[in-house]
């Protein structure tokens, strides 16, 4: 088994019940174990800021699934919860999945980077990160404890 991080957000419609519909979805899928859920926090837009406050939060699982396998579990989440890909990218959205991390692994394929590449530069990713496992160690980028020191 794998320790996996997933990053959700959300800004539409129901926020709260966005999210926990994804944890509810990941929870009693057979291919992954949850085993540890952040806080939910609310946060501002980065890239399109003309847009509605977020709510972020991060899980911790375990899976014996591919990288790319856990990814498409992902979408395929996102897809059944109602998310669409129309409009800008980092616009408004009901739902995402973000990987984070997987192990220590690092992936550069189209489609698939791990540690997620912007992971390092985010708040709203590295808090609830740092909740989860106050020891992590983001692969190339150093310790999440460093790494949320160093963000504004």
């Amino acid at each position: 088994m794998t320790r996996a991080y997933v990053g959700l957000g959300s800004n539409l419609g129901d926020r709260e019940r966005m999210l926990w519909g994804a944890i509810h979805m990941l929870t009693f899928n057979p291919e992954v174990e949850v085993v540890a859920v952040s806080s939910i926090r609310e946060t501002e837009p980065l890239e399109i800021a003309d847009q509605p406050h977020f709510l972020n939060a991060a899980v911790a699982l375990d899976t014996d699934l591919e990288p790319q396998a856990l990814l498409d579990l992902l979408l395929s989440i996102e897809r059944e919860l109602g998310r669409t890909r129309e409009g800008p990218r980092f616009g408004p959205r009901t739902i995402d999945l973000d990987l984070l991390l997987y192990g220590d692994e690092v992936v550069d394929e189209p489609g698939l980077t791990l540690p997620h590449p912007r992971l390092h530069e985010r708040r709203f990713v590295l808090e609830p990160l740092a909740e989860l496992d106050g020891d992590l160690t983001v692969p190339v980028k150093g310790s999440v404890q460093a790494l949320l020191a160093r963000v504004e």
